[in-house]
């Protein structure tokens, strides 16, 4: 009986460190450091974020391209920082890792609006484009498909990365033609996917930036994307609001960049 009993209360003993180490807080990832412009030069590190795209950042072959991607290394070597990308589809997530200071620049283009504003400081324009519908083109026996203008949108159901800046254009555009126009966010895709999901048929509308359509248009013959959802508006990179030296920091080189022929090069590389 006694040697029972110890049995049990080592038994017992054991199941208690258990439930106890079971139940203890994981530990917890630091919050990282809200930084401006002199954390980043002291530190010699500066972390962007951007979107896996033809524009922005993609892997060509063995290298690596992409407008904002060689931008940024430009800007990352004039000031002798080490440069670090994380590509991120998710619209949610690059404003979230801005917001908390896991990433000093958005550098993919990003519509400015008044509610980006909210939560961005904005660069100098770095490029104009507008949102386009990606449809596939007239087939025969089915027209009624087929959208000509905004006004057939009525009823449509049009596929758009979640809180995309877009969907405050289709709100507009639903008071302008006065009536529904339906929207599925989708989360796992970026505008590339959307495009392939079209041509293959998997859905019938998407709603996707001009200039990254145009880029993959080539990959997708049956693809049309003639129609436009909205105006022409200004796309800029975008950092934290607690980040005005760095803004200031971007905006006056950008000004003198700009004005360089290899920025005129880069951008006629991407967007003639």
């Amino acid at each position: 009986m006694p040697r029972k009993r110890i049995s049990y209360w080592l038994l017992a003993g054991i199941v208690i460190a258990v439930i106890l180490l079971c139940t203890q807080p994981e530990a917890q990832e630091p919050p990282a450091t809200l930084r401006d412009y002199p954390e980043i030069k002291q530190s010699g590190i500066l972390r962007a974020v951007t979107e896996y795209n033809a524009i922005s950042y993609h892997v060509s072959g063995d290298t690596i391209q992409g407008f904002d991607y060689e931008l940024l290394h430009a800007f990352a070597k004039e000031k002798g920082l080490q440069l670090e990308i994380i590509p991120e589809m998710s619209f949610d997530k690059r404003l979230q890792m801005i917001s908390d200071g896991k990433c000093d620049i958005l550098a993919t283009g990003t519509i400015i609006t008044t509610r980006s504003k909210h939560s961005l400081l904005f660069t100098h324009t770095l490029q104009l484009s507008k949102q386009v519908l990606v449809q596939r083109k007239k087939e025969e026996g089915k027209d009624s498909m087929y959208i000509k203008s905004q006004l057939d949108l009525a009823h449509k159901t049009l596929h758009v990365i979640k809180h995309s800046p877009t969907l405050l254009r289709i709100h507009n555009l639903m008071e302008e033609i006065a009536d529904t126009i339906y929207v599925k966010q989708v989360t796992q895709y970026g505008p590339e996917q959307l495009l392939a999901m079209v041509a293959e048929g998997d859905i019938d509308y998407a709603v996707c930036d001009e200039h990254i359509a145009k880029a993959s248009i080539k990959d997708f013959p049956n693809l049309d994307i003639n129609t436009d959802i909205s105006f022409t508006q200004f796309y800029a990179w975008g950092v934290g609001k607690y980040a005005p030296i760095l803004l200031d920091s971007l905006n006056s080189w950008l000004d003198t960049y700009t004005e360089s022929k290899e920025y005129k090069q880069l951008y006629n590389k991407y967007f003639n």
